[in-house]
């Protein structure tokens, strides 16, 4: 019980609270997620100034990573330039080393491009400008959605080949933000087959939790849905795969709880995608390990 309380009432099981909170959210909304999605490609593809570009749609988030909890999901989408791109180069190279040139066409342009295109479809009374996306409001036919205009991200290693993510400047400060969404992904759907779907499990049942402790008065809105679903990638398997839900959230907080006791312990920690450190400056470990022992109490 969680301090006598319980989600689903007094009385009810600790093992029979986590299962339910493992579960996904309701599908019942997947086919308004599937309208927004397909209307952002639209609006895109109706685009006269972007019908010139190679543009790729990536999915992202937790309703395509399936660790959505909340009843209402929202979509998230990054909407790719990658005709022309954003580099990180091998120390001592540049770009003239791989036959790369400087582009007149800038990211700000870019996203003035995608704006002026949602806006043609859902009109401006739909469309909300945020520093990393344009929020686009639901209706009776589509839900919310996070429409984030980006280039390619690329990360050359010295023999010319690259791997592949995304990058774009935030509107407010024009800060770069470098994100791997497809190795996201691809990591996480490895991780939970192999953990027998426990991982995603246990990524719904720790958001649920937070929700829970917010209710109840805790300042946990510096743990986002993406941290959590780090934390527990950073949690070994067989941690993952006890037989109950209650010893699987256990002992992944116990773990969690001793590994982010000092930075030493943690700093190798990777993002899902492995390609970002976790620790190094995007999250700071003293704030998890204070969220981590207080879910412990609330609810063991």
């Amino acid at each position: 019980m969680f301090g006598g309380l319980s989600m689903l009432g007094t009385g009810t099981s600790l093992e029979y609270t986590l299962e339910q909170w493992s579960k996904p959210a309701s599908n019942s909304e997947e086919e308004k997620c599937e309208n927004a999605l397909r209307m952002i490609k639209k609006a895109i593809g109706n685009s006269q100034d972007l019908s010139k570009f190679t543009i790729k749609f990536i999915p992202q988030g937790s309703y395509h990573n399936n660790t959505n909890v909340r009843l209402n999901s929202d979509v998230d989408i990054a909407i790719k330039l990658t005709d022309t791109f954003y580099a990180n180069y091998p120390e001592g190279t540049t770009k003239s080393d791989f036959g790369n040139s400087s582009s007149e066409y800038t990211f700000e342009k870019y996203r003035q491009s995608i704006e002026q295109a949602l806006i043609a479809t859902f009109g401006s009374a739909s469309i909300t400008f945020g520093d990393k996306s344009i929020k686009i409001r639901s209706n009776t036919y589509r839900v919310d959605a996070d429409a984030v205009p980006c280039f390619e991200h690329r990360r050359y290693n010295k023999d010319g080949t690259y791997i592949t993510g995304t990058e774009f400047r935030t509107r407010s400060l024009n800060e770069k933000v470098i994100n791997f969404p497809e190795q996201h992904y691809e990591n996480g759907v490895r991780k939970n087959n192999i953990t027998n779907r426990k991982y995603k499990r246990i990524v719904r049942i720790l958001k649920r939790l937070r929700n829970k402790m917010k209710d109840e008065g805790y300042e946990v809105d510096n743990i986002p849905s993406f941290l959590i679903e780090c934390l527990v990638w950073n949690v070994p398997n067989h941690y993952l795969n006890t037989g109950s839900h209650s010893n699987d959230l256990k002992g992944s907080l116990t773990y969690l709880i001793q590994n982010t006791s000092g930075y030493d312990l943690c700093k190798e920690w990777g993002e899902v995608s492995e390609l970002l450190y976790l620790f190094r400056s995007k999250y700071s470990y003293t704030e998890v390990n204070k969220f981590l022992r207080e879910a412990y109490n609330f609810v063991f």
